[in-house]
């Protein structure tokens, strides 16, 4: 009898089984049918599941790393694209107006185009490392936020977190320094350009005080005191900066510096960051976090 039942119940599922294979060939060839003769068949989704969805998935979004990694984009592009091509503009006002020897500055245009080739790789150092750090965001935020079902935050992951704020603070101190040495030729470029200034002044202009106003680029140390002519006064010092020369070099170096700032802000924002999600992550590993919270 027990046979039989169990004869009867496999025929009852192969039935079935056919059934579903027949309707689902129906609904196909009904499918083709429609869109032989261009009509379309819409299908309907509760709209809270994906809503639902929607705000899961903007919840592991790292705003402030996102935020961070746009800013960093965008400073470290000013300062590598705009101070490189100023430093070649120095190089030339240099050469044509300050130093006619050779000789004179050759140590500085060494220096100069070893700058140039550092801030290649500035440039191509902070690409990678912004992107790295925006997918370290992106995991510690869901870790953070548990939401891919239990906290799985593994020893590694904490360790890795926390070599990114051991490294994110380094060259945060270290922007700060780059922050400040561009400032160095803006201020250099900025007297030359105040001291044009008075030259065209009215109180000056056409008098024989004009020849007396000078500029002497030896005292930055940028060529030796025995460069000539190392110093350049009166209409010749206005000639300099009416040039295109000295026009842009002065304009990049001042977006170069501010450049720099962006990238500050945007390390601190990257501290701030990375230091809030190494110490919750470290904190939830504990096994009595629910009770020390």
């Amino acid at each position: 009898m027990g046979k039989g039942v169990n004869d009867t119940t496999q025929s009852g599922l192969l039935a079935l089984s056919g059934v579903r294979h027949e309707t689902e060939s129906v609904v196909f060839l009904a499918l083709g049918l429609l869109r032989e003769f261009g009509l379309s068949v819409a299908f309907s989704f509760p709209e809270s599941c994906c809503f639902e969805c929607c705000i899961k998935c903007l919840g592991g979004v790292p705003y402030a790393s996102l935020v961070a990694t746009i800013l960093c984009f965008s400073g470290v592009a000013l300062f590598c694209g705009c101070g490189h091509v100023a430093l070649a503009g120095t190089v030339a006002i240099l050469e044509q107006h300050f130093s006619t020897n050779t000789t004179d500055h050759a140590l500085f245009s060494e220096v100069i185009q070893l700058m140039q080739y550092v801030i290649y790789g500035i440039a191509s150092f902070f690409f990678l490392y912004g992107i790295i750090l925006l997918a370290e965001g992106f995991y510690t935020t869901s870790a953070v936020k548990e939401l891919h079902g239990e906290f799985k935050a593994s020893a590694c992951g904490r360790c890795i977190s926390g070599m990114f704020v051991f490294l994110t603070y380094v060259l945060g101190v270290a922007w700060l320094g780059v922050f400040g040495f561009s400032a160095v030729p803006v201020f250099m470029f900025y007297n030359i350009w105040s001291t044009c200034e008075v030259i065209k002044s009215p109180q000056t202009n056409g008098t024989a005080a004009v020849e007396q106003i000078c500029v002497d680029i030896r005292q930055y140390a940028i060529i030796p005191w025995d460069a000539f002519p190392g110093k350049i006064c009166g209409s010749a010092l206005e000639n300099i900066c009416n040039t295109n020369e000295f026009y842009m070099s002065y304009h990049l170096f001042i977006v170069a510096c501010a450049g720099a700032g962006a990238t500050v802000i945007a390390l601190l924002i990257y501290m701030m960051a990375t230091t809030y999600n190494y110490a919750v992550l470290k904190f939830k590993s504990r096994e009595d976090c629910c009770t020390k919270f």
